[in-house]
């Protein structure tokens, strides 16, 4: 089967928001952030819940006040997923979210008043076991660097992140990640290529209000993936206009592409053309929708003719080529003939079938380990 990532990461320090490390040696982690009105706990937790059941490690909710926060507490107590909550300028939030059971605060500690509140705060993360995440965004930088710097730039990103995380470091608190998000992917990347060389915290990677569905999800692939590309990165976040859902699965295929990853079935699918002997694209569509549900890592290949069919089947777990008839290959081998009527319903059964036995025989290596 397809190889292991060659990428070398970044060496940074290990935080764990809830029981989901970040940074170190830990898988990265996919996270994103509901949309829905944060005192509706009802709305909140059934979309948490359909975030965790696409994958989601770490799912972010807006704590603006302190009636929020009081319904965060009623959340926290129904879901399974680690819960950041994201709180800007009153202390007194982070503080009652802290009490409330909070995995992770999203402050930036210059923005929520004096000395003596932000040492409030962290005594109150260092207590419960609670990490911090400074999240810097090129649309919300302090006055004395707008005017210094004139315009957002990558140079001011990283030095508002710097300036932020010295208020930790001089509480001697040293649990906390970073990001400098910019809609910009240049000047994201290049803030995150500068801060990953200043600081050795953890990086939370996004590039922040990327667009709706199609123009997020490439602008997130190119940024996040020049980025961990380089091993730059620990956990991501893909800003789209779209269904927070659609984060988990796009945050999820682009660590896949980059053998960063594996979780659910990697599909390796031809674009079609007249050679094909079965309708391609049909094909897929209907694959991705029905075995979305599988979380097993499986590479899949569907390719139409006998072109390039043969020779990608026999490389994944289970490979489709077209043909007179077409022709399954498991683990590389040829195993059934399949006509075009019932393709799609015996390619879903090999397909599960097969993933099955590898749950079985992952299962069975760690009993032996």
């Amino acid at each position: 089967m397809h190889e292991q990532s060659l990428i070398k990461r970044r060496v940074s320090r290990k935080i764990y928001v809830g029981d989901v490390a970040v940074g170190g040696d830990a898988p990265i982690s996919v996270q994103s952030m509901t949309n829905t009105d944060t005192c509706d706990v009802a709305a909140t937790v059934a979309q948490i819940l359909r975030l965790e059941q696409a994958g989601a490690d770490i799912v972010r909710v807006s704590v603006p006040d302190m009636q929020a926060a009081e319904a965060f507490g009623l959340i926290k107590k129904q879901v399974h997923v680690p819960l950041v909550a994201d709180i800007h300028f009153d202390y007194r939030i982070a503080l009652r979210v802290a009490e409330l059971g909070v995995d992770c605060l999203r402050i930036n500690p210059g923005n929520i008043g004096n000395e003596a509140r932000v040492k409030a705060v962290v005594d109150a993360a260092r207590d419960r076991g609670i990490p911090i995440r400074i999240g810097v965004n090129a649309g919300s930088l302090e006055k004395d660097l707008q005017k210094k710097y004139g315009e957002p730039t990558a140079e001011a990103l990283v030095e508002s992140a710097l300036r932020h995380a010295e208020h930790l470091d001089r509480l001697n608190y040293q649990d906390y990640k970073v990001s400098v998000k910019a809609s910009d992917v240049f000047m994201a990347v290049a803030a995150y290529r500068q801060l990953a060389q200043a600081i050795d915290q953890p990086l939370h990677l996004g590039i922040t209000e990327a667009g709706g569905l199609r123009s997020g999800t490439v602008k997130s692939a190119v940024g996040l993936g020049m980025l961990l590309a380089e091993g730059i990165g620990d956990t991501i976040r893909v800003s789209l206009a779209a269904d927070p859902v659609e984060e988990i699965k796009v945050g999820f295929d682009i660590l896949k592409s980059l053998k960063l990853r594996s979780r659910g079935i990697n599909f390796i699918a031809c674009p079609s053309c007249s050679r094909q002997n079965f309708d391609v694209v049909k094909t897929m569509n209907e694959l991705e929708v029905r075995l979305e549900d599988l979380l097993v890592p499986l590479d899949v290949a569907v390719i139409g003719c006998v072109v390039n069919g043969p020779g990608e089947a026999k490389e994944v777990h289970v490979g489709l080529t077209g043909g007179s008839p077409n022709l399954v290959y498991i683990d590389g081998k040829p195993v059934q003939k399949l006509n075009n009527e019932h393709l799609v319903d015996e390619l879903e059964a090999l397909i599960r079938k097969r993933a099955d036995e590898k749950v079985a025989a992952d299962a069975a290596v760690i009993v032996r380990g």
